[in-house]
């Protein structure tokens, strides 16, 4: 199981909000690149990076220091955050982005899922489901969809994707640990990967989520969690496998 840290860019910085809100925001550092050079030096083989000024806009707008990022490490960099159209996509992985995450356009243009997987290839297209009570949240989770998360995993499977990034929305930023049970549900009904994020903050919670690797859970995403020193990366790589 991969452990993937995460950054989170919000006006260039290295921030954390607690279930997506603005108004909970923690700013972590000045030098998301720095911070991404510390997780490469520490072990990790992927990251996971948001650009949280494009997931409520709606287009990207730390192109910059994503672009800063990836030259600064040799592992594959996975980008999310108001990616909702073909040239986007092929900016990003041009800009040298191993895959790039769907959100809200899963929901609004699932065309462009479709087109986009057949373009690109299904390895460099993911999807995130962020559920907020089973239901799929969208621009920013500013706004939640009458969209079952179930269902959207096995309609996306349909158009061709082959992973997604499960959140649940109550637990991200929150150190509650995540939704064990949710996520072993979402394994157990659709036939695609499946990347845990949210809540976890313990390595416990990192040997739960180990423990669903047989049923398709490839990889957590690790935030907050980092950061706030609450699970040491080197012992969470040690622990799945990664090291």
């Amino acid at each position: 199981m991969l452990i993937i840290p995460a950054i989170d860019l919000r006006a260039g910085k290295c921030v954390r909000l607690v279930e997506g809100k603005l108004e909970n925001e923690t700013i972590y550092s000045d030098d998301p690149v720095a911070v991404a050079r510390v997780w490469q030096e520490s072990g990790a083989r992927y990251l996971h990076v948001v650009d949280l000024d494009g997931a409520f806009a709606g287009s990207p707008r730390n192109l910059d220091t994503i672009q800063e990022i990836i030259k600064a490490v040799d592992m594959p960099v996975e980008v999310g955050g108001g990616i909702r159209d073909l040239p986007t996509i092929e900016k990003l992985l041009g800009l040298g982005v191993s895959r790039v995450i769907l959100g809200t356009a899963a929901i609004q243009n699932p065309d462009l899922v479709s087109q986009a997987c057949a373009h690109f290839g299904s390895e460099a297209i993911v999807v995130g489901i962020d559920a907020r009570d089973g239901k799929v949240a969208i621009e920013g989770w500013g706004l939640t969809a009458e969209k079952d998360a179930l269902e959207l995993a096995d309609e996306i499977h349909q158009l061709g994707v082959s992973r997604v990034v499960f959140t649940d929305i109550s637990r991200d930023g929150t150190l509650k640990g995540p939704n064990l049970e949710a996520i072993k549900k979402l394994t157990l009904s659709c036939k695609v990967k499946v990347i845990a994020s949210g809540g976890v903050s313990t390595i416990e919670d990192i040997a739960a989520l180990n423990e669903l690797a047989p049923l398709g859970v490839e990889g957590v995403i690790i935030g907050k969690a980092l950061y706030a020193g609450t699970v040491n990366i080197k012992e969470a790589l040690a622990l799945a496998g990664g090291e």
